[in-house]
């Protein structure tokens, strides 16, 4: 073995690896988390760290409170210290619509419902930034102020920007076949290409005063004049604004939150007359979307039967209350389109029979024939009258309609007039509208169907409207889900053969139609608590329908509401052996299994 050099023998043959685990039971931890031995000195013990320890957050406030900021009184304080008034907290008192709360007494509640029962009925705290324009998040320059600056700017064209002039354009191209010689013809960077530039450059204008001694103070100052001269005062200003989507920072202020409501529709219902009276009938009102196939209101129910026929009911019906002798409703709705449809469905008096054969007297007899049909419809009124004293509490399906709201609000406010009188005609074979004018405007015209668009769809501007319903669809017993309701309401909008089959009944029907007051009088929630503004409880009130929106509506839940809507669809008794006849649906809130143990529900 070759012996080693003097200098080889130096060298120290310790690994890395060694070095490593020597350091590392030295200090028995990280060296990061201890200081430099040699900086700080001797030290008797060393302090372990570990570095699975989770390490609690600095609390920033304690911080500041417990460390003051060693800074000088001057400027430089205001820019770190936080404005001691910059945030104010201002309790408002809570708004309520109604003349009576809806929220229920806290008396006889568990802690937490009485708590959460608060949160609709405590004060407002509203936290004020005063210094809330200085920060970044605030942007003054809204469009209307960027259009505002920019008027006074002239506009400033470029060369590239200028679209060539045909004749001007076509003039130089001939000017240059011309001539002898031609940029294309010369090399780039030649002496002849070098030459055709001079000749084809036009000269530039002189500068004044170039040669002349001048001062470099009184250089800057005219060079100053002229940077200020037609200044924008707001040069920074006509900056376009960032985009909404992509904000540095956001710090919008919210409004006080609200009830919401969307667009309003006030419906008066004015009359209901068929061929023949011989029973009473019941009406409702509702809002379909046919797109979202979605019912987007409550029903609305009412009642214009005559007093003799409310009086066939009276052993089953006890005294009305005024709140159920509302003949007008408001609708919201959210989400307006060309695909909203007002249904208007009839009942009457459950008897024996099919729904047909229910109906057909209203689809034979007629008024005029009264005197030469009398026996039957004095045996018509007497099988009505016996229906009501035994099934006066149960109702039966018997007929519907349906109004294109959009077909109908689009041409009242396109017509001149201050109100307008519409026929509308559900047995035409093409679904038509037809405008009944006044006696000066003579003739008839056809209103076409409205297309989709923002302006169509506006429920708020458009000119009040009194319908004529003259036609209703005989129920079907088979159709009476609502799958088969949205078939039919797209074919309303379309000659379909499907309507074709269906079997008018001859009745009129009025309604009017206008968009809702602000504040309305006279005015019930759905909880059929009174609106303010209610001066005589004596009046027949107007009720406010409960919307269901087509889509979600993302606002806060301010309003305190306590409905269950309980709409039974079908009863399939199939697969069940013999008959099912006279079966009626109860549903109850029950708290046992006895039937004691209804619970009441107001």
């Amino acid at each position: 073995m070759a012996e080693r050099r003097a200098f080889a023998q130096k060298i120290s043959r310790t690994v890395a690896a060694e070095v490593r685990k020597q350091i590392s039971g030295q200090y028995s931890g990280s060296p990061q988390l201890l200081k430099n031995l040699n900086i700080v000195g001797s030290i008797s013990h060393h302090t372990t760290v570990p570095l699975t320890e989770a390490v609690d957050p600095v609390d920033l406030e304690d911080y500041l409170i417990t460390h003051p900021l060693a800074v000088d009184s001057g400027l430089l304080r205001d820019l770190i210290e936080f404005p001691p008034d910059d945030i104010e907290v201002v309790y408002s008192p809570r708004d309520c619509r109604t003349l009576v709360s809806a929220v229920p007494e806290e008396s006889e509640m568990d802690p937490h419902v009485r708590d959460c029962i608060r949160s609709y009925t405590e004060d407002w705290a509203i936290v004020i930034r005063k210094y809330h324009k200085l920060g970044t998040g605030f942007n003054p320059n809204t469009l209307d102020k960027q259009k505002e600056r920019q008027k006074g700017l002239p506009k400033q064209v470029f060369e590239s920007d200028e679209a060539p002039d045909g004749n001007n354009y076509q003039d130089e191209q001939d000017d240059l076949k011309r001539r002898s010689m031609s940029i294309d013809d010369t090399p780039r960077g030649s002496w002849a290409c070098s030459i055709f530039d001079l000749k084809n450059s036009l000269p530039d204008s002189l500068l004044p005063n170039l040669l002349d001694r001048t001062p470099n103070e009184e250089i800057d100052r005219q060079n100053d004049d002229q940077r200020k001269a037609n200044r924008h005062k707001e040069l920074f200003a006509l900056h376009p604004s960032p985009d909404e989507e992509e904000p540095i920072e956001r710090l919008s202020v919210p409004e006080v939150p609200k009830e919401h409501f969307g667009q309003r529709l006030l419906v008066k219902c004015l009359s209901l007359k068929f061929e023949i009276e011989i029973e009473p009938i019941f009406a409702s009102l509702a809002l379909y979307d046919v797109k979202e196939k979605k019912k987007i209101s409550e029903n609305f129910y009412f009642d214009l039967n005559s007093e003799q026929m409310k009086g066939l009911l009276r052993p089953h019906v006890p005294p009305a209350a005024i709140t159920t002798l509302a003949r007008s409703a408001i609708f919201s709705i959210t989400y307006p389109s060309q695909d909203v449809f007002l249904v208007i469905k009839l009942e009457k008096v459950l008897q024996q029979g099919d729904i047909g054969e229910c109906a057909e007297p209203y689809m034979i007899f007629k008024e005029a024939d009264a005197t030469k049909n009398k026996e039957k419809l004095e045996k018509l009124k007497s099988q009505a009258d016996q229906f009501c004293q035994r099934l006066g509490k149960y109702r039966m399906p018997f007929a519907w309609t349906a109004i294109h709201l959009m077909n109908i609000v689009s041409s009242a406010g396109s017509l001149e007039r201050d109100s307008t009188e519409v026929e509308i005609s559900t047995g035409e074979r093409k679904g038509s509208w037809s405008e009944r004018r006044n006696s000066s405007l003579v003739g008839r015209r056809s209103l076409e169907r409205t297309t989709s668009g923002d302006d169509s769809c506006n429920l708020t501007s458009f000119r009040p409207a009194t319908l004529t319903v003259t036609n209703f669809f005989k129920q079907e017993g088979d159709r009476l889900s609502d799958e088969d309701l949205y078939k039919f309401l797209a074919d309303m909008r379309r000659p379909s053969s499907v309507l074709r089959r269906l079997r008018p009944i001859t009745a009129q029907l009025k309604i009017d139609i206008s968009p809702a007051p602000e504040n309305p009088h006279y005015c019930l929630t759905p909880e059929l608590l009174q609106v303010k503004l209610y001066p005589d409880s004596r009046v027949r009130p107007t009720r406010e329908i409960l919307e269901f929106p087509a889509r979600d509506v993302y606002v806060p839940n301010t309003t305190y509401r306590n409905l269950l809507y309980i709409y039974p669809q079908s009863l399939n008794f199939a697969n069940r052996q013999g008959s099912a006849r006279n079966i009626t649906v109860k549903v109850q809130f029950m708290y046992g299994e006895d039937p004691s143990n209804a619970m009441p529900v107001s």
